[in-house]
């Protein structure tokens, strides 16, 4: 019985102060997804396995909480939103010839290796912009990522993109198969890029392809490393990657945010759908990305509709992370409590509801008239409430304020 009152491995409570601050900032990031003009979409928290196939490119089966359902068929937890919203828009917008503007929050669910110590459960809210193969689209999501961000108060983070047809050309030059291409795009991706060097010598590959492996780590940086870029890019396909980035900075600086951009061109996205640019934003005090995002051109069309896609997430537990440990205040609402007794009971209703008609948070609660107001305080200070209102019988109010701990009396 004890193991019921606590959770699983892998998920937590949210509670309090805490969970206030969450829901303020979902609210701010909302607010900025519709004036952008995306609309909400809700998709269920559970899919059939083939939504999140290999195919797809998203996890691996032994990461998916799986169950049945009765009928036998395969049922998983959604470990990414994306998928479920390139199914919902193929079938709910398929004849839709103009852009689909869509937005969302919800849950994710990875089985995680319990020694990676990372929780299971994640709360991630994202945007889709579909029907679109531009540079304005691509570059209406990283406006939004950046003028999201900045409006839950953060402001010292970075906005990294990259581009798959860059990347992936470079490892196709390569020639490697199999398990060589793997080790070689695991370097890269934990920045191991002394193992790439000694795989790259190790090598036949020819010798323009190995420098260009050996100046990647400085590929990384201001717009200023696309010009470096251009020079070692192997084929059409990898310049045009550039020049598209290039582009992109300069309409981004249109939209005033290029002080967030950074490039990587030796990114490669987390899910194997990503096509075209993409990028992830970073920022102290948290280990991770805190937002995920790129393009998936033929992601949809797996689902039955052909059309260019791109999409963000942004993981909002390590927001969160990372605003409480910068310090970055969120004001979730100034919590009132009102202490009565019998006899001020119509008196307490009449302020509470005051209160509330002015848009102020208010509890109430009964005591005695016995009772020391010690027991109330603490319990206020408990639920990080800010202001007490201590009705006495003689019709004053002893206004306390829970936080500064001044105090004062109000005559009625």
């Amino acid at each position: 019985m004890k193991q019921l009152l606590h959770t699983p491995e892998g998920v937590r409570d949210i509670y309090n102060k805490e969970c206030g601050k969450k829901m303020t900032v979902q609210n701010k990031l909302h607010q900025i997804f519709h004036l952008y003009g995306y609309h909400d979409i809700q998709t269920p928290t559970f899919e059939f396995f083939d939504v999140f196939r290999k195919e797809i490119g998203t996890i691996s089966s032994r990461e998916l909480y799986k169950f049945f359902d009765r009928e036998g068929n395969t049922l998983v937890l959604r470990p990414d939103i994306t998928p479920s919203i390139a199914r919902a828009a193929a079938t709910l917008f398929e004849d839709e010839k103009m852009p689909i503007r869509l937005c969302y929050i919800g849950n994710t669910f990875i089985n995680h290796s319990s020694y990676q110590g990372r929780m299971k459960e994640n709360t991630q809210m994202g945007a889709e912009l579909l029907g679109l193969d531009s540079i304005e689209a691509d570059v209406e999501m990283l406006a939004m990522v950046i003028n999201g961000l900045k409006s839950v108060g953060l402001e010292k983070f970075q906005v990294s993109i990259g581009h798959v047809d860059f990347i992936q050309n470079l490892l196709e030059e390569t020639g490697f198969v199999d398990e060589q291409l793997e080790q070689l795009i695991e370097l890269i991706n934990n920045r191991n890029y002394f193992g790439v060097d000694e795989v790259m010598d190790a090598s036949a590959v020819k010798g323009s392809v190995k420098e260009a492996f050996h100046i990647l780590p400085e590929l990384t940086g201001s717009v200023e490393i696309l010009e470096n870029a251009l020079k070692i890019a192997p084929s059409i396909n990898a310049r045009l990657a550039i020049t598209h980035l290039q582009k992109m900075y300069e309409m981004l600086k249109l939209y005033g945010v290029e002080k967030y951009i950074t490039f990587d061109l030796s990114m490669q996205g987390s899910y194997g759908y990503y096509t075209g640019i993409i990028f992830r934003a970073y920022t102290y005090g948290t280990g991770d990305a805190i937002v995920r995002g790129g393009r998936y051109d033929h992601l949809v069309e797996k689902f039955g509709k052909n059309t260019p896609s791109i999409g963000f997430a942004i993981l909002l537990d390590e927001l969160m992370n990372a605003l409480n440990r910068q310090r970055i205040a969120v004001d979730d609402g100034h919590f009132t409590l009102i202490v009565y007794t019998d006899s001020t009971l119509k008196w307490a209703l009449s302020l509470a509801e005051d209160f509330r008609k002015k848009g102020k948070c208010t509890e109430l609660l009964k005591r005695k008239a016995s009772d020391d107001i010690k027991k109330y305080v603490d319990y206020g200070k408990r639920r990080q409430v800010v202001s007490m209102l201590w009705l006495q019988e003689d019709h004053k109010i002893r206004m306390k304020n829970l936080v500064t701990e001044a105090e004062k009396i109000i005559q009625f």
